[in-house]
């Protein structure tokens, strides 16, 4: 049974910037695809960008441009670089590892953009 666990959350003022990880108990590359989502309070759970095995990535198109995903396989560990942040990104963001047949979710860390 494979573990996810985010970390890297936290309080930021609009304009700032943080880095998300999110670290696999097994080897990273084991999973075919790392998703990272958000859920904002009322709202549906949201795919934010993706990373493939094969280095393949997308981006939602609010995040475009902002956001970047990025993978250390020697770390076991997918990361999500978020700058120029708004507040309309807080939510608690979750990543999700697809080794088929299962797929694996984090616990989530939160991220709340405000003044």
């Amino acid at each position: 049974q494979a573990h996810l666990v985010e970390s890297g959350g936290g309080l930021v003022q609009p304009g700032g910037s943080l880095t998300l990880s999110c670290a696999a108990s097994e080897n990273i590359l084991s999973f075919s695809v790392i998703h990272w989502y958000r859920q904002a309070p009322g709202e549906q759970r949201r795919v934010v960008a993706f990373i493939t095995r094969e280095d393949i990535t997308n981006y939602m198109v609010s995040v475009k441009g902002r956001f970047t995903i990025s993978r250390d396989n020697a770390k076991n560990t997918v990361y999500l670089q978020m700058n120029s942040l708004k507040p309309e990104d807080t939510a608690v963001y979750y990543c999700n590892g697809r080794r088929e047949p299962n797929v694996y979710w984090g616990q989530g860390t939160q991220v709340t953009v405000s003044l």
